[in-house]
């Protein structure tokens, strides 16, 4: 129903950082709350929000929203995903499965073909009590471009079970600065974020992305395994 691990995906990414008093976010699972601690700056904590659109030439071509905390693991950089929707089953269940990513089915509009202007609008699916409820909008402008591309590389941490699973994610896009206007329903599922205006927008453009672990990942996992246990 989706594709095996690693997910290699090509798009557009609008990203917004937010600065949100610790206290409004919503509680990570136990398990990865004892493993991880949110990123602060001057007391909040930094959480980023994105428009995706995975377009063709990816094992999936398809839209997401998401907010994600920017946490540390003994000093390492990781970002946990809290609350993220997209309009496609196979991403839904993949990413459930396979990485922990709590995905939910939601529907977008993702408008790009008047640039500089983005237009986007993610509302819940028309079933259930919540139906057609409009999570949030987005008016992004999209401005300069920096020079070259850019690699990208993070960990996202995510409870699976009662285990924390840890996931590579690299690649590499170009950036453009942006401003973006966010409009977040206060009384829906990430109203944490609502009247908040964000401390950085940027864009990631025309990115590749290698979602999840390679066989050669797995191979230097398993060495290393099997050397600390040589030595103990």
């Amino acid at each position: 129903m989706y594709p095996p691990e690693p997910w290699h995906l090509r798009g557009q990414m609008y990203l917004s950082v937010f600065l949100v008093p610790r206290g409004r976010l919503p509680q990570l699972p136990p398990v990865l709350d004892t493993a991880v601690r949110p990123i602060t700056v001057g007391g909040r904590v930094a959480v980023g929000a994105a428009w995706v659109r995975y377009e063709p030439g990816g094992v999936l071509h398809y839209q997401e929203l998401l907010s994600a905390v920017l946490v540390h693991e003994r000093g390492r950089p990781r970002v946990s995903i809290t609350d993220i929707w997209v309009d496609s089953l196979a991403s839904r269940e993949g990413g459930r499965r396979l990485w922990g990513i709590p995905k939910e089915m939601a529907e977008f509009q993702i408008d790009a073909e008047n640039e500089p202007l983005v237009d986007a609008v993610a509302t819940l699916p028309p079933a259930g009590l919540a139906a057609g409820r409009r999570i949030g909008s987005a008016l992004v402008q999209l401005k300069g471009r920096l020079p070259g591309r850019f690699p990208l590389a993070l960990t996202v941490a995510q409870a699976v079970g009662e285990t924390v699973r840890r996931t590579p994610v690299r690649g590499r896009g170009g950036v453009r600065t942006t401003s973006a206007a966010w409009q977040i329903e206060p009384e829906g599922p990430i109203g944490y974020l609502a009247g908040r205006r964000p401390v950085l927008s940027l864009a990631i453009t025309d990115f590749w992305l290698v979602f999840g672990r390679t066989p050669t990942d797995r191979a230097r996992k398993t060495h290393s395994t099997e050397k600390g246990n040589t030595r103990s």
